[in-house]
Parts: structure tokens; C-alpha cells; sequence
């Protein structure tokens, strides 16, 4: 059994996505991360940079006690190590779909991220933010893009993590000011992912979240106004 402490966005998206493909029995926390949830003493004690997902293993490979892992990326790695799906036991073969796993936590997700700040939650419109993003974003597409030629996944013939990583952050690709028909290898391979069985089991999990009212200017200033000294106050 898995505990996943989830809110519906492209990071929590992830894990449900692989649980789902993986039938793994959980069962989710929300954290509402507009509310200050993140912030509760018991879950910043196994999540300490306040951020969701996170899980705990109730019954873990090797017997012990509970595990409990946060940060999305290392959440995937522990899971499909658990499991033994979704990341290659070869050396070549892991490699690759870790380096686009990486690619996609220190790339594609922080730039989408920020895409998403300027464009539509900074009370300030400022174009060179905005264009900065979104031209960004672009380019990351392209990359994405020109990997996907003549491969059916990121990585090769085979469904891995590092799909159900990337796959999350395209999804809002109007909101990311981009033309998914404009890049035809990515577009392909965003359309058999959606059409996953589990990929539409996972989505259909957020709709008990995703009906919340939209980010008051409160909500806002716990998700971007946080400091040090801030988040020990909470």
C-alpha cells in the first residue's frame, strides 16, 4: 500500500500516472497547496522542502519499516525500482531514461513552471518574463521533439518514467502559449499517452481536487511569497 500526498498538478500527476500503470494499491492525501496544507508540522516531516508529492511506503521491499520519499523524480526512481517496471535493468538502457527523467526535473518542469507564473498568475504582466518563458518552453519542445523521431517513448520502444514524467508538463501546452501541431513527433506521442488506459484512470483521480475554487490572492502568497522565515512561521 502506498500513501501518495498528491494535489492535481503535473508533479502529482506523475506518480499517479505510474501507480495506475503499475496497479499498485494507494491511497491519496490532498495537500492543498493553496490552503497551506504543505505546511502542517506531520507533513513537512517526511516532506521537508514543503512541496507535494510524496509518498510512504507502508510495505517496502525489504521488509523494514515504512519508507518515505518526496521529490517527484525520486519517487518515480523508487517506485519503478520497487516494482520492476518502467526503468531498464541494463546499464545502456537506464541510463537513458534517466537522463531524460533528469532533463525533465531540471528542465522542462521548472521552465513550464515559470511559463506559468508570468503568464498567468504574476499580478504584473512583464513581456520580458513572459517572452523569456514561453520562447523557452519552445525550445524545449523542439528537443523533446527531435528525440521523439522515429522513437515510440522517450526512451526507446518502451513505456518508462521518463514518459510519465514529460507527459504531465505538455498537457497545459495552450496555457504554455504553445502549438502542439507544430511538432509532429511530440504531438503523436502525447496522443498515445492520453489514450493510456491508466493515463485516463490517473487524470480521472483529480476531478475530486480539481473542481477547488480558483487561487484566492491568500492562496497566492503562500505559493509564491515564501521565505525562510515564512515557512518556519507556519
Amino acid at each position: 500500500m502506498i500513501e501518495l500526498y498528491y494535489w492535481p498538478t503535473p508533479n502529482g500527476h506523475k506518480i499517479t500516472m505510474f501507480l495506475e500503470e503499475a496497479g499498485l494499491d494507494y491511497t491519496i492525501h490532498p495537500v492543498n497547496i493553496s490552503a497551506g496544507d504543505q505546511f502542517k508540522p506531520e507533513f513537512l516531516a517526511f516532506s521537508p522542502n514543503n512541496r507535494m508529492p510524496a509518498i510512504i511506503d507502508l510495505h517496502p521491499a525489504d521488509g523494514g519499516e515504512p519508507i518515505t520519499v518526496f521529490e517527484s523524480g525520486a519517487i518515480l526512481v523508487y517506485l519503478a525500482e520497487k516494482t520492476g517496471r518502467f526503468l531498464p535493468a541494463d546499464t545502456r538502457g537506464r541510463k537513458t531514461v534517466l537522463e531524460w527523467l533528469f532533463w525533465q526535473m531540471a528542465g522542462l518542469g521548472p521552465m513550464a513552471g515559470q511559463n506559468h507564473h508570468f503568464g498567468v498568475y504574476a499580478p504584473e504582466k512583464l513581456p520580458y518574463a513572459i517572452n523569456r518563458y514561453v520562447n523557452e518552453t519552445n525550445r524545449l519542445y523542439g528537443v523533446l521533439d527531435r528525440r521523439l523521431e522515429g522513437r515510440a517513448f522517450i526512451a526507446g520502444d518502451d513505456y518508462s518514467i521518463a514518459d510519465m514524467a514529460c507527459y504531465p508538463w505538455i498537457v497545459p501546452w495552450k496555457r504554455q502559449q504553445q502549438n502542439l501541431d507544430d511538432f509532429t513527433n511530440l504531438r503523436r506521442w502525447f496522443d498515445a499517452i492520453r489514450e493510456r488506459p491508466a493515463t485516463q484512470r490517473a487524470y480521472a483521480r483529480a476531478d475530486a481536487y480539481s473542481a477547488q475554487p480558483a487561487v484566492t490572492e491568500e492562496g497566492k502568497k503562500l505559493l509564491f511569497g515564501q521565505t525562510a522565515s515564512s515557512v518556519r512561521q507556519n
